[in-house]
């Protein structure tokens, strides 16, 4: 599998910027995983509180799937930090990340199925319960040992999130499953066309 190259995206978003740097600092600083994913879920919590305005660039729709637009993505790959944007009615498959991952709901509602990781390929999955997610509210959503899930608006308008995860989510293959089937397809959410304008 060969990865598109990295290539770096800095938001304007004053308060994200200073997020971004405050998450490469706790990555430089954290060794262990689930700590380090806390610390992010924590200063996302932070900067969600204080609110922030995202471009209207940022948070458009697309009327046929989800789509992600960069707000930072680190020089090295060690991180991005996205805007996820649902449409009313639609949602994801079922899908792993391969990495850690941290979101916050900056608007909407949105409901994440959480099913646990098999240990083997087309092995059915088991779904470990579902939560709704709204406005200011912040998870860990996934780490490399537990990092399966599906997730879809929620609501009757669009939801969007704010979220880190330590790769550059655009570039990264990641896998979708069947969960009847446990059958494995491998994919990469590619950044939405037009994100960095």
């Amino acid at each position: 599998m060969t990865r598109p190259p990295i290539v770096a995206v800095q938001t304007d978003v004053p308060e994200l910027a200073a997020f971004a740097d405050t998450v490469a600092h706790l990555i430089a600083d954290i060794p262990d995983e689930r700590a380090l994913t806390e610390a992010i879920r924590e200063a996302l919590d932070t900067v969600l509180t204080s609110g922030f305005e995202l471009p209207a660039a940022k948070t458009r729709p697309d009327p046929d799937h989800y789509v992600m637009y960069p707000l930072h993505v680190d020089p090295d790959g060690a991180f991005s930090i996205a805007s996820a944007v649902w449409n009313v009615g639609q949602g994801t498959p079922v899908h792993g990340h391969e990495t850690w991952g941290v979101v916050g709901i900056h608007s909407g509602t949105e409901v994440e199925t959480r099913f646990r990781k098999p240990s083997a390929e087309n092995e059915p999955l088991v779904e470990a319960g579902t939560s709704e997610w709204t406005s200011g509210q912040v998870t860990v959503c996934c780490t490399t040992d537990d990092d399966v899930h599906q997730v879809r608006c929620g609501g009757d308008e669009p939801v969007i999130g704010i979220h880190v995860y330590g790769a550059d989510i655009g570039t990264l293959p990641r896998r979708s499953y069947n969960p009847e089937t446990g059958a494995v397809h491998w994919f990469t959410s590619a950044w939405a066309t037009g994100a960095t304008e």
